[in-house]
């Protein structure tokens, strides 16, 4: 690792659509709303960053096994896959970084089957609930803990 961690930013199916979509759930900050702060918030940490968002398993799954060797760390919103993919998990646990979750609501408070993750058992943390702030939250802890 240099001393400039390089942080893959990862956002799965329907983020897109992030600002238009359930706001009073999801909030009203866009997916570029959030990769703009995330982008500063990087630059202020000493970071590098990249976003990836897809609405397609197979192509999040193929950016996260190219991210082994150039990314220090994920920080991942699965969006509804982090209910139904162990391939996606699959990946991450294949790529031996460290990774966050990222959920904007609490999905806890929410239906029962988005109270199982598929992610969870693998990643460094969960944040879930603070809306876009989490992904800043998370962005912190992950480059800390890749530092340390």
């Amino acid at each position: 690792m240099s001393d400039s961690p390089a942080i893959l930013v990862i956002h799965g199916p329907n983020l897109n659509l992030l600002g238009t979509r359930e706001p009073e759930i999801y909030g009203h900050a866009t997916l570029a709303d959030i990769d703009a702060r995330l982008a500063a918030e990087a630059k202020e940490l000493g970071c590098e960053l990249e976003s990836f968002q897809s609405n397609h398993e197979g192509e999040l799954i193929d950016r996260i096994q190219a991210a082994m060797g150039p990314v220090d760390g994920i920080l991942i919103n699965p969006g509804g896959l982090t209910h139904s993919s162990v391939s996606l998990r699959d990946a991450l646990g294949a790529t031996s970084l460290p990774v966050i979750e990222v959920h904007l609501s609490n999905v806890f408070a929410r239906e029962s089957f988005r109270h199982q993750s598929f992610v969870s058992g693998i990643a460094l943390g969960v944040i879930s609930g603070l809306g876009a702030r989490g992904y800043s939250v998370g962005l912190e802890a992950l480059v800390a803990h890749i530092r340390e």
